[in-house]
């Protein structure tokens, strides 16, 4: 089997679409289907069943993708061995979220950028759910997650760090310096990111064990602080993304213990080999939030 053949394999039944694999992987469309037919050949099998303007792997494909992936990844293991001492390169795409993107990564973007620049990280803002099918289907080479649990169906990850969270409001709310209980919340107005962020839904499911409640949304963390701090009402959200705004006193914590904890993960699909400048940038993420603490 060439490996040229895996490769476009590979990316056809990740992306499901020979559409889109020829694009990504800059070859006329022909030359793809082309390439998965020499493929079926050789192997004497058909990988995917053509169904109108969709395909899917047959069972066939589904037991040669682990392998080709594996294949490809040793390729590129053999590459990287054969080259030595040379410096780092190549392409991550990282899954990532908002409140990771601006508030703790910049300074491992920034260290990567002037210590191996050609190491290009291509980041991708997804929320956990699509970072975790990304990884499984090989679209991400890593993701970031923020999730309360730390062990995902098919694939490996490491905990990072624990992520602490602060319910905040405008100075003078009727609630600052007392300790509320969840009923208390329950009246408030609520202001949140969008729905499948980890602690707004966890915060939600507290809320509604008690009654049902409805949130007011802003879709980023800077637009859902600034409604806050305007007296819209609460919000949740992690302590980084808000430090700022609780030192210069535009905004104030109100003593509430969210009674779940989200630990920040880097997680990469289970099996997967990978490359020196991935394991470069997981080593570098693992200090950089140890220091972060």
């Amino acid at each position: 089997m060439e490996l040229r053949l895996l490769v476009t394999f590979e990316k056809v039944a990740t992306v499901l679409s020979f559409t889109r694999a020829a694009a990504e992987l800059r070859y006329a469309q022909s030359s793809v289907t082309a390439q998965i037919r020499a493929l079926e050949s050789s192997l004497g099998a058909e990988l995917f069943d053509r169904l109108g303007s969709r395909i899917r792997l047959t069972e066939a494909g589904e037991r040669l993708l682990p392998y080709a992936r594996q294949m490809i990844e040793l390729a590129g293991e053999a590459r990287a061995a054969v080259a030595g001492a040379e410096e780092p390169a190549g392409t991550l795409a990282v899954g990532t979220m908002e409140s990771l993107t601006s508030y703790r990564l910049p300074p491992l973007l920034e260290y990567f950028h002037h210590r191996y620049p050609r190491v290009r990280l291509s980041l991708r803002p997804t929320l956990g759910d699509e970072t975790r099918r990304a990884l499984r289907q090989g679209t991400y080479d890593l993701g970031f997650l923020m999730e309360e649990e730390t062990e995902h169906t098919g694939l490996e990850s490491e905990v990072l760090t624990a992520e602490p969270l602060a319910l905040v409001a405008a100075p003078g709310h009727r609630l600052h310096g007392t300790e509320p209980a969840v009923g208390d919340l329950v009246g408030e107005a609520l202001l949140a990111t969008e729905p499948g962020c980890a602690y707004r839904d966890l915060f939600e499911r507290e809320l509604t064990a008690a009654a049902p409640v409805s949130f007011l949304e802003f879709g980023t963390i800077e637009a859902t602080k600034r409604a806050a701090a305007a007296g819209l009402g609460v919000c949740l959200l992690p302590e980084v993304t808000v430090a700022a705004e609780l030192a210069e006193g535009s905004l104030v914590r109100l003593e509430w213990t969210p009674p779940f904890t989200l630990r920040t993960q880097l997680a990469w699909r289970s099996g997967k080999r990978l490359p020196a400048h991935a394991r470069l940038f997981v080593e570098r993420a693992r200090q950089l939030l140890a220091e972060q603490g």
